[in-house]
């Protein structure tokens, strides 16, 4: 067997010892319900990959060609792949806010419903990643239409020469991206979620459908445990 037989076969077999290895820890987090500490730390660490994962797929515009072979093809102007190249705060952002948005859904259809199979030929995180490219386009959509309407408020404001409507915009942008930030700080990933599709304009009770929530209350109940939480953060950093 020559060199690049015996790599392709190590690379074989690292790929089944990899899906063997994942196929047992889906059946030990199985045994909770996909539910506890144990899934909890588990969902941290696939959300640390996705978002790495993501950020460099946008910052070399791969993820654009790997959408596009896959029939969505965003059609990204040159303006639009230079922002990602030299804007590290944008991919942060449209990264978080994909996983937040792949989690729940990965957790139900790969984990719950069973759609993920080590027999299947990928690893948990390859799978996720794929949950992930699914959901960037209408992320990438939303921000490009955040975008649209932060140009027109600037147009707007130079014609008509009134500083508050840009004063405004750059505020909520600038909130906005303060909560992002703290996003990943938030280690409870129901109480992340719900928070990044909050910041995203989703009704409670849209979200409450995506985290499969018992009620809009308990909806309100995270967002109000979160505000409560970063209110006395707030206050400890200017006390």
């Amino acid at each position: 067997m020559d060199a690049p037989d015996r790599r392709e076969t190590r690379r074989l077999q690292e790929n089944i010892d990899r899906r063997m290895a994942d196929h047992q820890m889906v059946l030990l987090l199985a045994r909770d319900g996909f539910a506890g500490r144990r899934y909890e730390r588990f969902e941290e660490e696939l959300a640390r990959y996705g978002i790495s994962v993501l950020r460099a797929w946008m910052h070399s515009g791969f993820l654009f060609q790997l959408l596009a072979a896959h029939g969505f093809d965003l059609h990204p102007d040159e303006r639009e792949i230079e922002e990602l190249a030299r804007d590290s705060d944008v991919r942060e952002e449209l990264a978080t806010m994909t996983v937040a948005r792949a989690l729940p859904r990965f957790r139900q259809r790969a984990l719950v419903e069973g759609g993920w199979s080590h027999e299947g030929g990928a690893s948990i995180a390859t799978y996720f990643m794929g949950a992930c490219a699914y959901e960037f386009p209408n992320e990438y959509r939303r921000h490009r239409s955040h975008q649209e309407r932060w140009r027109r408020a600037v147009r707007q404001a130079g014609a008509t020469a009134d500083t508050s409507t840009v004063n405004n915009v750059a505020s909520e942008v600038l909130g906005k991206l303060r909560v992002l930030d703290d996003l990943t700080n938030i280690c409870d990933p129901r109480m992340r979620t719900a928070v990044a599709l909050t910041l995203d304009d989703y009704t409670q009770e849209e979200i409450k459908q995506i985290l499969g929530a018992s009620s809009v209350r308990a909806i309100e109940g995270l967002l109000y445990r979160w505000r409560t939480a970063a209110k006395r953060e707030e206050g400890e950093r200017h006390g």
